[in-house]
């Protein structure tokens, strides 16, 4: 019978700390992925809130335009809220901080107001700013047209 020689070659196979050092590696990929993901869904979310809110500009120009009377797009700052006319108040999602820059003449409170759309389409103008993890998405209302349009976003200084 024929002798093998050992030459101190271990066998094939990780051990068990290299497999828990894989393990820890893996965990830390996972967090740093999860965190990235869980910012880019609010700012998912702040896009379609300053979609709805423009869109809601858009409906409340209208409403004045085809009803031929004055109608009221309502921000509640403290309350993270808007209203359109006609239906109820809407709460922005967790996160999102919103501010309205509008005439003196619409602020209903320190903390309350509105841009104000007359029959013939023109507004008090101004301009409704909903803020998340540092971007900012400002939706602009002409005073002369009334026209509601969505800026691209811009990091907050």
């Amino acid at each position: 019978m024929r002798q093998r020689k050992l030459t101190g070659r271990r066998p094939a196979g990780f051990t068990l700390v290299e497999l828990l050092v894989v393990m820890v590696i893996a965990s830390l990929a996972l967090g740093l992925v999860a965190t990235s993901l869980s910012r880019s869904i609010s700012a998912a979310e702040a896009r379609s809130a300053a979609r709805k809110v423009t869109a809601g500009l858009r409906y409340t120009r209208a409403q004045a335009i085809l009803k031929k009377q004055e109608t009221v797009f309502r921000v509640d700052t403290e309350q993270r809220s808007y209203q359109v006319p006609g239906r109820e108040a809407v709460v922005l999602p967790e996160g999102v901080d919103v501010l309205l820059t509008t005439a003196r003449s619409e602020l209903t409170s320190e903390t309350a107001g509105g841009i104000r759309f007359f029959p013939d389409g023109g507004s008090t103008g101004g301009h409704v700013d909903l803020v998340v993890n540092g971007r900012e998405h400002r939706v602009d209302v002409a005073w002369l047209t009334g026209r509601a349009t969505l800026a691209p976003p811009e990091p907050v200084p």
